[in-house]
């Protein structure tokens, strides 16, 4: 009998979802449908790429921040900039934002050659990665297996070190083996159940002297995008993690002391990750929204090129910017452009073109002033939400 079996007897590599209720399945069935969602969903490239680099910034800075980053989020898309002067007192803290992006930048680029083994040796390089250039204490080395105890949060003791190069090599067989090879058609809920084992079982042998859960959520996240999950929405697990941390360690605490217990674990992971998609999903119907009104303004102006149509179709556009009725007396300094287009006119102009686009329908007049009907465009929607638009 190996030692772990009677310090750590929860670490049993097996959960039987046959006990998970059925609250789980749904919240399982929503994570893929709103990740497939999200996926398909054409944007703009400017979008995409905003997209991607504030959720990138927000899986970064989460994964650190559990460990004791206190980076804020507009400081680390400033690292990212290249824009963020950092005291050396506190440079570490942008290292240790470094090495997460760039395991991260490293794990896409492999995933776009075919390369997606979550393999004994890397996740040795995933610990390796998150500890470059950081100072350790003593008998840490980065990319190895510890050689002594650890204990985590004072509370929680590591596996027997003599046990964590077995486990960790049967964790990476285990993750790869017939318990996580999924259905046709349910490819990504069963990579969310893997990841979020992955990570729970990295976490229970804590194999590294340093870098454990950054590691874990290295290899949550390779599962995730390996599965196809968009790299936005793959970076919301450790997003939760970090904003619902005392719960996170309760979670993990509970699981052990069950027995190794993980459904509840699972539970909670899911539901945090839903409710991040659902708020990514409201952030790109946003954007699809202005591209679809955009284009809906154009085409009514479609075949109109004098300067007075153009004067008059700068006014819904730019009037869709403000989510608040703009009184009409306002209009002229709205936006630069229409300063311009006004500079020499009398109000009776702006009446008049409001006038134009209110039989056109692209406007109405309120009491607060001159609004945008953006919300005509919102066909399937229910009235209450279109009230709300």
């Amino acid at each position: 009998m190996r030692t772990y079996e009677k310090t750590h007897p929860w670490i049993k590599f097996g959960f039987d979802l046959h006990e998970a209720e059925p609250r789980l399945w749904l919240l399982l069935g929503e994570a893929a449908s709103k990740c497939e969602h999200i996926a398909g969903v054409p944007l703009r490239p400017s979008t995409a790429q905003m997209l991607h680099r504030l959720y990138l910034a927000k899986g970064a800075l989460a994964t650190t921040a559990i460990e004791g980053n206190t980076l804020s989020e507009s400081e680390v898309l400033q690292h990212l900039d290249g824009t963020l002067k950092l005291p050396p007192s506190k440079e570490y803290l942008g290292q240790e934002i470094d090495n997460i992006v760039a395991a991260c930048n490293l794990i896409a680029n492999r995933l776009k050659g075919g390369d997606d083994a979550l393999t004994f040796d890397r996740i040795l390089e995933f610990n390796k990665m998150v500890l470059e250039k950081l100072a350790l204490e003593d008998g840490v080395v980065p990319g190895e297996i510890r050689r002594h105890s650890v204990v985590v949060g004072s509370v929680y003791r590591g596996a027997p070190p003599e046990d964590c190069l077995f486990l960790t090599e049967r964790l990476t067989e285990w993750l790869s083996g017939p318990d996580f090879h999924p259905r046709a058609g349910f490819e990504i809920a069963s990579a969310i159940l893997k990841a979020v084992v992955a990570h729970v079982y990295l976490a229970w042998i804590h194999p590294f002297g340093d870098g454990n859960g950054r590691t874990a959520r290295l290899a949550e996240l390779q599962i995730l995008l390996a599965a196809g999950v968009p790299t936005p929405a793959a970076h919301l697990l450790s997003n939760h993690y970090n904003q619902t941390r005392s719960e996170y360690y309760r979670q993990l605490d509970l699981a052990s002391k069950s027995g190794g217990d993980i459904l509840p674990f699972l539970d909670y992971a899911v539901q945090g990750l839903v409710d991040g998609l659902r708020e990514q999903v409201e952030m790109i119907l946003v954007q699809v929204w202005d591209v679809t009104w955009r284009n809906f303004v154009h085409e009514h102006f479609k075949d109109k090129t004098s300067n007075t149509e153009s004067r008059q179709k700068h006014l819904a556009l730019d009037l869709s910017t403000n989510v608040k009725a703009v009184p009409a007396s306002k209009i002229p300094d709205l936006t630069p452009r229409l300063a311009r287009a006004y500079a020499n006119k009398t109000t009776k102009t702006v009446q008049r073109d409001i006038g134009v686009l209110e039989k056109m329908d692209l406007v109405e007049r309120t009491h607060e002033g001159i609004r945008a009907k953006r919300e005509m465009i919102l066909s399937f929607l229910p009235w209450k939400k279109q009230n709300r638009a």
